[in-house]
């Protein structure tokens, strides 16, 4: 599977309202696990960098890795004076030859696994380059959900099909793969990462519109991104979200497994 190709409807999608909500939930449930003191923090499949600009705006030394020139331009666009933030033009999956062992202590990979038919080798390179204690914010397609957006959307087909497997064509027409919650905790374990909290993205605004614009009223976006965030964190909404938030720690050697 591949993304390449496909930035140029990405970029039609930003801004949105699904675009907002992702971006701004994501943002909140991460501020949430950060420190609160600078760290070395790697992107991984950063996009146009709605992520990397939000921390390096809060002081973070932010390395912004992506396999596309294109969107790298959009990031670098947004870099003001005083961040601190290094672009790296390079795939996922060869972090292991673009980066030293442990050497970043917040490693984000938002939106990429689905493009990988097998995640393993990239999950292995964020465990590789992320140092011990470290945090890993992954975003993923719920693969526990996959009939959701097809059944609110009235394709009771795609709705049945969607039972019965992980594989699907996306929004950009990009065949991609989703990932269910306990398998992916599983593979993550392997790599020496738990999984310490995980939330729903996207349970309310996921079937509306690619170009579903931003409410006007700034009262209506506060209510709507509240009732989002709430229901990203609550049982049974966030089983049920189109994308699914885990943050992981990594595996202190000093410490013994528990």
């Amino acid at each position: 599977m591949e993304f390449t190709g496909a930035e140029g409807r990405w970029r039609e999608g930003l801004g949105s309202l699904r675009d907002v909500v992702r971006q701004e939930l994501v943002a909140r449930q991460l501020a949430e696990q950060l420190p609160a003191t600078a760290r070395n923090v790697l992107d991984v499949g950063c996009g146009q960098g709605t992520q990397a600009l939000k921390l390096a705006a809060r002081g973070h030394h932010v390395t912004a890795l992506d396999a596309s020139r294109e969107l790298l331009g959009l990031l670098e666009a947004g870099i003001q004076p005083g961040m601190h933030v290094r672009t790296v033009l390079g795939r996922a999956e060869r972090l292991g030859e673009l980066f030293e062992p442990g050497g970043f202590d917040v490693v984000l990979c938002h939106g990429v696994l689905m493009y990988f038919d097998d995640p393993g080798p990239v999950l292995a390179g964020l465990a590789r380059v992320l140092a011990p204690g470290g945090l890993l914010s992954l975003l993923v397609r719920n693969g526990d959900a996959m009939a959701m957006r097809p059944g609110l959307l009235g394709d009771w087909a795609g709705a049945l099909r969607a039972f019965d497997g992980t594989r699907y064509v996306n929004r950009l027409g990009v065949p991609a793969r989703a990932d269910r919650r306990a398998e992916l905790t599983g593979r993550l374990a392997v790599q020496g990462l738990e999984v310490r909290q995980w939330y729903g993205v996207r349970v309310f605004t996921d079937a509306l519109p690619d170009g579903a614009p931003v409410p006007g009223d700034p009262g209506d976006l506060r209510d709507l991104l509240a009732a989002e965030e709430r229901a990203g964190r609550t049982d049974p909404y966030r089983a049920v979200s189109a994308l699914t938030h885990l943050l992981c720690r990594a595996r202190d050697a000093r410490r013994p497994a528990t």
